[in-house]
């Protein structure tokens, strides 16, 4: 996304991200159309940091996570803000930080932004290191996409943390960030998650039935999690719904997907993915899902209830926990036993009522706003 030409007579806003499919890109995206909204004169370029500052290290990281992820998640869920981990892996942030300069101030030097916005924690210590040794004036902005806050946020420099809920807050609090710093806006989205659509206009659209319950199944942009054994204990359930799934990239899962989709008695519509997630949320009654950072502020802004299966250690995990503690989702261990809750969801409508909205109180779907008027006023909304 290094696309934007700096103005050297026009304001700037450097926003930074990691990974190109990422809720990270997705939030600064967010931000980056809200900026413009406010300001379309400002400047808003959006760089990747992990990958511009270390292309190839980037790339056997995200391999390495992915790997770790599908075959040992039990080992990123000892390693995610572990404590030992944290304190041991120090020196090595460390290094990544000092070596980065060079590149960091070259950025900066070439868009010389008044503001610059983290929506990962990797680029904002490499920022808050730069600004600590250079005396950068700049304001610095930690945006969190997730309701699990961990230690490597944690740096001197940043002026301003955005978190997803007051809980988050306290937590930063007790690792020592001053409370005036901390700003509960919530996680950036689209302005379309704060629009509400007509669900029999959606369902006309699709060809489904709006008078029968649809439920939502999403596996994230990898196809992560057991995607077929839900969809073929949802086929089991006798009462009559529809199944709308987002497959994400993977293909083989796609092409079984369709197949059990063939010979079931239920309307199964399958997709890849998705641009209109916004409007599919409105006609769900129910999502069964991973509790990734931006699905949960999705489903927190359109009221939607959620049944977690699977979610990643760590991150997801205390998602989950969140989710269910504020009474917006339940967790199915088991993928098998998904239809059974989900029909016992659809047969109790109070239950249903509650989950949705115990999700709107939840909710902050005007975050990417506030976040883009704490940029441009230089203080809080």
């Amino acid at each position: 996304m290094m696309t934007d030409k700096h103005l050297p007579d026009k304001r700037s806003v450097l926003l930074m991200y990691i990974t190109k499919v990422s809720g990270h890109r997705q939030a600064t995206v967010a931000i980056q159309q809200s900026l413009r909204q406010l300001d379309p004169d400002l400047q808003t370029p959006a760089i990747n940091g992990f990958g511009y500052t270390y292309p190839l290290l980037e790339k056997v990281i995200n391999k390495t996570y992915m790997s770790i992820i599908k075959r040992t998640p039990k080992v990123w869920d000892f390693l995610y803000d572990n404590p030992d981990v944290v304190k041991n892996s120090q020196s090595i942030k460390n290094f990544l930080h000092k070596t980065s300069h060079e590149k960091i101030g070259a950025l900066l030097e070439r868009y010389k932004p008044d503001t610059i916005v983290c929506t990962q924690a990797f680029p904002c210590g490499m920022v808050a290191d730069y600004k600590r040794t250079f005396g950068l004036k700049a304001t610095l902005i930690g945006v969190l996409t997730d309701f699990s806050p961990h230690s490597y946020w944690l740096n001197e420099g940043v002026d301003y943390y955005v978190v997803p809920s007051l809980d988050v807050k306290e937590r930063f609090i007790q690792k020592g960030v001053l409370p005036e710093c901390i700003k509960v806006y919530g996680i950036p989205l689209h302005p379309k998650f704060s629009v509400r659509h007509d669900p029999k206009l959606v369902a006309d659209k699709l060809g489904l039935d709006p008078q029968a319950a649809t439920v939502l199944v999403m596996g994230g942009g990898q196809g992560l999690g057991p995607i077929k054994k839900i969809v073929k204990s949802l086929i089991k359930v006798p009462m009559n719904f529809q199944v709308i799934v987002l497959a994400g990239v993977n293909k083989k899962i796609l092409k079984s997907l369709k197949r059990y989709a063939g010979k079931s008695f239920k309307e199964i519509l399958i997709f890849e993915f998705a641009t209109n997630v916004d409007e599919l949320m409105d006609l769900a009654a129910l999502i069964v899902t991973k509790p990734g950072g931006m699905t949960t502020a999705e489903c927190l802004a359109k009221g939607l209830p959620m049944v977690i299966v699977n979610p990643i250690p760590g991150q997801e995990t205390r998602n989950a926990d969140f989710l269910i503690k504020k009474g917006v989702g339940v967790r199915v261990y088991d993928p098998d036993e998904v239809g059974d809750e989900v029909e016992w969801l659809l047969k109790s409508p109070q239950r249903l009522a509650a989950m949705r909205q115990a999700a709107y109180e939840n909710a902050k779907p005007n975050a990417a706003l506030d976040i883009a008027r704490l940029i441009l006023n230089g203080k809080d909304v």
